[in-house]
């Protein structure tokens, strides 16, 4: 049986909690394996609407076994703050099971996370503040806490104070912030210990006898291609790989073992925090997408920054992740323009580019080269498979494929979970 890897293909907030869930019905594992809680994804199920942060999209599928992999950094508070929400709305879900490997967010993360930024002015990155990166860095640093360690008290504190003894002096000396004491991050951490503990798993033997069993295994990452921090927009980008190859590191599995990747892109353009953004629009146009969108972000609450459909930026996205497939969300919102634009090259200094530009410097001043394609004014909410989309929206997606150079297998037609056009089957 198949392993697909879901990766957004833009710079997040394609809806991949969407055409995750789509897919939830025949999932049997559902590994989330990068990011932390500094993204969000918003399923509407049965007319609810649920906003996770961390717990896999396929949790609320029956039947699906949700993991989160080595390469997620896990707020435990969040955690369990979202299972508590779920279980108030009367949503019975199991506890995910938890790689022993995962690192976890502290309070001096956050902390660091968040006087980082503020001391940056102008420059900037635009974190959400949720700690993220600063855990990324203790990774990478040899400084992490891992979930494992909270099974051993006498070694969570050890690795706890190692930590603070580098970060006080920075929070005191240089932000001029209070220290943090070691044995209040301690005791915050462990009071998760007797709850995870028996969820806590090696994640990467766990998957890889999943699919030995011939189960099949969803992967899903935050964020998006343009927001990985090898091949997004650096630095305007996030700490972890949400690109396809981050599925095997962090989800524990080799590159032999995935079978499909499938990207999510939305029928047009939308960007939270800083960065270069070609397709920008800063009128009318604009403000009608985010508002018709519902374009706010579903962790910050911060509204996302809007534009045409960029087919240069998932072209790349395509190339480098090796998309077999696209699912395209939210083409019922461009219901109702006479003419809609697509950025088919960039302009960069008079000089015309058909693909990504090679350097930070280009990319910046980058405009866009638009095609125009007819627009639709039908309601396409109630469609279901394509041929029941108008002509001219069914050119508009064929013309898309044909920009990006990969086949368009389902579309969104609205938020609701059965509001869906396929085309090909993903599994």
């Amino acid at each position: 049986m198949p392993s697909v890897v879901v990766v957004g293909a833009q710079w997040g907030d394609e809806g991949k909690g969407k055409a995750t869930d789509q897919l939830g019905d025949r999932v049997d594992v559902c590994v989330r394996y990068s990011g932390g809680n500094n993204a969000g994804h918003t399923l509407v199920v049965g007319g609810e609407k649920f906003i996770l942060h961390l717990l896999p999209s396929g949790i609320l599928n029956p039947g699906t076994t949700t993991v989160i992999g080595n390469g997620v950094v896990v707020d435990l508070d969040v955690l369990a703050e979202e299972l508590h929400v779920l279980a108030s709305r009367g949503v019975d879900v199991p506890h995910p099971l938890i790689s022993a490997n995962a690192h976890i967010i502290t309070e001096y993360h956050k902390v660091l996370d968040k006087v980082t930024e503020r001391f940056l002015g102008k420059r900037r990155i635009g974190t959400t503040g949720r700690g993220v990166g600063p855990c990324y860095s203790d990774k990478v640093n040899r400084l992490g806490i891992r979930v494992q360690d909270i099974l051993d008290e006498s070694i969570l504190r050890q690795k706890v104070e190692a930590a603070l003894d580098q970060k006080n002096q920075l929070l005191v000396k240089v932000y001029n912030r209070r220290e943090i004491i070691a044995e209040e991050v301690v005791q915050a951490l462990l009071k998760h210990a007797d709850t995870i503990r028996p969820h806590i798993v090696d994640s990467g033997r766990y998957v890889n006898d999943a699919l030995d069993a011939g189960k099949v295994v969803l992967f899903e990452g935050a964020q998006a291609h343009h927001l990985d921090v090898d091949q997004g927009t650096y630095p305007y980008v996030t700490s972890s790989n949400p690109t396809a190859a981050g599925a095997t590191t962090g989800g524990g599995v080799g590159p032999t073992r995935i079978d499909r990747t499938i990207g999510i892109a939305k029928a047009y353009t939308t960007r939270v925090g800083e960065g270069p953004f070609p397709t920008e629009l800063f009128d009318e146009d604009g403000e009608k997408l985010r508002t018709i969108g519902a374009e706010f972000g579903a962790t910050t609450g911060r509204p996302r920054r809007c534009g045409w459909f960029d087919a240069v930026l998932v072209e790349q996205a395509v190339k480098i992740n090796g998309f077999t497939d696209i699912f395209l969300t939210k083409l019922d919102i461009l219901s109702g323009w006479d003419k809609i634009p697509v950025c088919v090259a960039y302009d960069v200094d008079g000089v015309r580019h058909d693909v990504m530009p090679m350097t930070q410097s280009e990319f910046h001043h980058a405009k866009p080269v638009y095609e125009y394609l007819d627009g639709w004014t039908e309601d396409i909410s109630g469609c279901r498979s394509f041929d029941e989309l108008p002509p001219t929206c069914q050119a508009y997606v064929r013309r898309l494929e044909e920009l990006i150079g990969c086949r368009i297998s389902g579309i969104g037609v609205g938020p609701g979970r059965e509001q869906s056009v396929a085309i090909h089957d993903l599994i």
